[in-house]
């Protein structure tokens, strides 16, 4: 019986030339990185399930994607389906560690969801984060980064933000009970998906009152500014006035970043997951010809402390960037970022022994090379490095031994230059910077 090859849904192999490309994102990305101080953590795929699943980790709706198993041993055991419930989890395990810990994670995680565009069931999240640092300059020095990087990858973005402090304020202004809350959260978090009918429809079937439901939709279908300036000075409301504060101050930052002109205040946002406390953002393709957000983050002040629950509080913000939403945002748009797996490729004609000479001092010189290994004819040979891009091809049959000279071919020009054997590293560094 043959056995049927196929991945499972919301998996995917990736070829060499399409690996290379992410691999040069996550190059770039670790950059920008590490250029704003983060330290790189790797933490384990598996983890105890009761770890995953605790009311302070990512929520109960995310629990329904969690993937579940036993092992063994009869114990409970979960794949990650985030970055940030390893991070806590490091934090607590570490009682001394030196804070702020500025920290970036390049990893894969599961979730058992809807498979779409950008989201599989299997994909990498890269994600940053900083624990210790209250002010709001940490929610900035974020966005600012996501500005950087979206610039370098040449995607044109808009950051939308808000802040749950102010967005839980209205709801218990409107007087929709603090029950329904998360739950509202929740249903408001998919104005995007379904739209402001959608909306609605949800809120009834989850028993808020049309009353309570048009109060909030006469708020949120208000202009950012005019609701800013109508909600600034409420001194009834705690929430909304604290909200209002992080918000002007958050607005500040970004302005003195001068990235306001891809900032947008959305009171719509809230990014679902019942962890966030302060600042939310989600960042969208200006084009929106890919509709997933292509990164998101926010303040998650209490979710370390609880958590470990320990007595001490740990204030934390993150983003994260999701390397297969970015990847298929640059095919869409045809933006290339594939590297050749080498630079030069060797074609000995009977001279494998010098060839291999040759091939180990490039590569020690940090020059990537390879070299024709199964004897085929040089017609075959120069069409393979042609197929697989590599920018420039050495044939060395005897005559260029005897002479110490070689000719370099440039394939992309078809030109050939005569150099001596001792020099072409050199030439090769000089051509490839």
């Amino acid at each position: 019986m043959l056995m049927e090859l196929r991945n499972l849904k919301g998996t995917c192999d990736f070829m060499p030339s399409e690996q290379r490309m992410r691999n040069e994102i996550i190059r770039k990305l670790t950059d920008v990185f590490e250029s704003y101080g983060y330290e790189p953590l790797e933490t384990p795929i598996i983890s105890y399930y009761d770890i995953l699943a605790s009311k302070y980790a990512g929520g109960a709706e995310i629990l329904k994607e969690v993937y579940k198993f036993q092992d063994q041993g009869q114990r409970d055991i979960g794949l990650r389906y985030d970055l940030t419930v390893p991070l806590a989890r490091v934090i607590g395990m570490n009682p001394n560690i030196r804070l702020p810990f500025k920290r970036y994670e390049i990893g894969k995680v599961f979730r058992d969801g809807p498979v779409k565009t950008g989201r599989n069931r299997e994909f990498v999240q890269c994600d940053v984060d900083i624990v210790g640092v209250k002010s709001i300059m940490a929610e900035a020095e974020l966005m600012i980064m996501a500005n950087d990087i979206y610039k370098m990858l040449e995607l044109e973005v808009y950051i939308y933000f808000n802040n749950r402090k102010f967005l839980s304020g209205i709801i218990k202004a409107v007087g929709i009970p603090e029950d329904l809350e998360n739950s509202v959260i929740l249903s408001l978090d998919k104005i995007e998906k379904i739209g402001e009918d959608g909306v609605r429809a949800e809120l009834i079937e989850k028993c808020v009152e049309k009353q309570y439901i048009e109060k909030l939709f006469y708020f949120l279908n208000m202009e950012g500014e005019e609701l800013l300036k109508r909600l600034r000075f409420d001194p009834q409301n705690e929430l909304i006035r604290q909200g209002v504060q992080e918000l002007d101050e958050l607005w500040s930052y970004i302005k003195s970043a001068g990235i306001e002109d891809i900032c947008k205040f959305s009171p719509w946002l809230s990014r679902g997951l019942e962890i966030y406390t302060g600042t939310v953002f989600e960042i969208f393709l200006k084009d929106r010809s890919i509709a997933s957000s292509v990164g998101a983050g926010g303040r998650y002040d209490k979710i370390i402390g609880a958590f470990i629950n320990n007595g001490i509080e740990y204030p934390a913000v993150g983003i994260t960037f999701g390397l297969d939403v970015i990847y298929n945002a640059l095919l869409y748009k045809e933006i290339s970022m594939e590297k050749p797996p080498v630079q030069i490729y060797i074609v000995p004609i009977g001279t494998q022994p010098e060839a291999l000479n040759i091939i180990t001092l490039l590569r020690r010189h940090g020059i990537s090379a390879d070299m024709e290994m199964d004897k085929r004819k040089v017609r075959k040979s120069l069409e393979y490095a042609g197929k697989q891009q590599i920018p420039f091809v050495i044939v060395l049959g005897e005559d260029e031994i005897k002479a110490g000279k070689v000719r370099i071919r440039d394939m992309k020009s078809g030109s050939e230059t005569e150099i001596s054997m001792y020099e072409i590293a050199s030439y090769l560094k000089e051509k490839i910077e």
